[in-house]
């Protein structure tokens, strides 16, 4: 198979699905720019990625969604724009050139009233809402470094809503999860993320594999049934 021309097949899908189904948009568009001009590696999803997100969320009437990995605010951004009145978003992120400028992204988005952002290590900003009782959320999307995805999981499940969407991404890694011979942090951490959903008898799972502008990856998707426990 050849790599570099499938991916170039994979891209011209996705740009098609993109240019006929989620069309041009000038705030997203302006968040990819700064991004790039700030030198933030492009690891946001792709627009028919973020498109699904915001569908998924609508599709749910999720009202509480937290995000785990801002970047430069693109996912952000589509998620937010599927809440409802009264809505609130709260994303975590770790470095702060990244939270200071996703944060300037969503204020010209419109939508700082309705997110905020955690500045700070992940598993610090979960610690920190798991003690201070937050409203339980009801649809989660993280997408930070996949070594710690088992660890986020974790504290994650301390938080939610019965019937709580959680969507885990990047979790096929070029093939890499299903490869024996694959040590990587990020593989093993996927890895062990995978196990512990398969082993909690509260969440109902599964993985798909996705192609397109972002390479040969996929994505992870979980409903929280806690009752399920004591079946």
């Amino acid at each position: 198979m050849d790599l570099h021309t499938t991916q170039q097949t994979w891209s011209r899908v996705d740009d098609y699905f993109a240019d006929s189904l989620v069309g041009n948009d000038p705030v997203l568009d302006m968040v990819l720019r700064s991004s790039a001009e700030h030198g933030l590696p492009a690891i946001h999803v792709a627009p028919t990625q973020g498109k699904l997100l915001n569908l998924l969320v609508r599709l749910h009437g999720s009202q509480r969604i937290l995000e785990i990995g801002t970047l430069a605010g693109y996912s952000t951004i589509w998620l937010a724009r599927a809440l409802g009145s009264g809505g609130t978003l709260v994303s975590l992120e770790g470095s702060r050139l990244h939270a200071e400028l996703a944060r300037q992204n969503i204020e010209s988005a419109g939508l700082s009233e309705l997110v905020q952002v955690m500045e700070g290590a992940a598993v610090d900003s979960l610690d920190l809402l798991i003690d201070q009782g937050a409203q339980p959320f009801d649809f989660v999307f993280i997408d930070a470094d996949k070594e710690n995805n088992d660890v986020y999981l974790e504290r994650v499940l301390k938080l939610l809503r019965p019937g709580a969407v959680i969507i885990g991404d990047n979790v096929v890694r070029k093939g890499g999860v299903a490869d024996p011979d694959n040590n990587e942090a990020d593989v093993q951490g996927v890895r062990r993320f995978i196990k512990r959903m398969a082993e909690d008898s509260r969440l109902d799972s599964t993985a798909i594999q996705t192609v397109g502008v972002k390479g040969w990856d996929g994505f992870s998707i979980s409903i929280y049934q806690p009752g399920k426990s004591d079946e």
